[in-house]
């Protein structure tokens, strides 16, 4: 008996010890894969493209000190400023499986927003993430990028729940802005979850996946037994952050570790600044049925370019659609991506890029849908 409980022992020991091996060289390939250097744009000799920036840099914003990626092939290029959605989930690092070629023919700037990504704080208190203060900060970021590059206007970019601040930023500060894009824009957010449950309840039957259809059928779609399981049956049935993409956790976790240019830090921070914003009224706002931004801004007084997936469900294509049909507007074109879910710029970037250099630089909309 003192012998098999010898044996048992050692084993165990030995369990632990390759554990604790594994959790060690993970760790140093985290650090290996986390050398926060930005990658620079190099010529075909090797060397760095004249004018052209790829930096990170910090500035305080509205008493706050806000991180933000900058790459430009050219920075006499527009300037273009991206909202990301969330509430405070970045994306910059998304661009190293996914890459968009927009610093080809833009300065573009992937802001992360108060208490996300790089601009993260331990110390932030919730009362300060506020719709009120997330478009104050938006006009800063703008007045900042137009002073250091000497532009007179820019062009904002907001994706998913950036698009609720960006065109109330907008709608605040018309003049510092060519033009407002956006991609996957929200309406009615609880209205646009009825519509994604409904298809995803119809989706899993035709496939006969009976213990999902049980699972959704047993839950309401404004409940938060449903959030919990949201993402996942999202990416499964294809209309999730991207049409391929079938796990989060894969999809968006795994590549937020991989990415370089974040610090093993910056990454935590990613996350810590995610669990953060969860709580925080900015989420409150988002699932609440007042929140219906075609009351809020039924007008707006710059040119606006809607660009939507036809397979997204996880901010309505169609309503996306209605509302920029409703919408008053010196000049407005919705863009109909159909092999996309949520993040077209993702997804179809040739296309999308054409959009931008042929139509929004022009203030056309020959390439419009119908």
């Amino acid at each position: 008996m003192a012998k098999r409980g010898k044996k048992a022992a050692k084993r165990i020991v030995i369990v632990l010890a390759a554990l604790a091996g594994c959790v060690l060289l993970v760790f140093l390939l985290l650090l290996i894969r986390s050398t926060g250097k930005v990658r620079v744009f190099m010529d075909q000799e090797g060397n760095v493209m004249p004018n052209s920036l790829s930096e990170k840099v910090f500035v305080e914003i509205n008493g706050s000190r806000q991180g933000m990626f900058i790459q430009s092939e050219n920075m006499d290029n527009p300037v273009l400023l991206i909202l990301h959605g969330g509430p405070g989930m970045p994306e910059y690092f998304l661009t190293g499986k996914y890459p968009t070629g927009l610093e080809k023919n833009f300065t573009v700037v992937w802001w992360d927003q108060r208490g996300a990504g790089l601009s993260y704080d331990k110390d932030i208190k919730l009362e300060e993430l506020t719709l009120k203060q997330y478009i104050e900060d938006t006009i800063a970021v703008t007045n900042y990028l137009r002073e250091r590059f000497s532009k007179e206007k820019i062009y904002l970019l907001a994706h998913s729940f950036g698009t609720y601040i960006g065109i109330q930023a907008v709608k605040e500060a018309p003049e510092l802005y060519y033009a407002y894009l956006a991609q996957a824009q929200i309406t009615s957010q609880v209205e646009s979850e009825r519509l994604a449950y409904d298809y995803m309840l119809k989706y899993y039957q035709e496939k006969g996946d009976e213990k999902t259809v049980k699972k959704l059928a047993g839950m309401e779609y404004t409940s938060k037994e449903y959030q919990r399981i949201r993402d996942s049956v999202m990416h499964k049935a294809g209309i999730g952050t991207t049409r391929d993409m079938k796990s989060i956790e894969k999809g968006v976790f795994l590549e937020s570790l991989l990415s370089k240019e974040y610090t093993l830090k910056e990454k935590i921070n990613i996350w810590r600044g995610r669990a953060l914003l969860k709580h925080s009224s900015l989420e409150q706002t988002k699932w609440s049925p007042d929140c219906d931004i075609r009351e809020v801004v039924p007008e707006i007084f710059v040119p606006i370019y809607f660009l939507s997936g036809a397979y997204d469900y996880t901010v309505n294509y169609q309503m996306a659609k209605d509302y920029c049909k409703e919408i008053i507007a010196p000049l407005k074109a919705f863009y109909t991506f159909e092999n996309s879910a949520h993040s077209p710029m993702f997804e179809e970037p040739e296309r999308f890029n054409e959009i931008l250099v042929k139509d929004v630089l022009n203030l056309s909309t020959y390439l419009a849908d119908d």
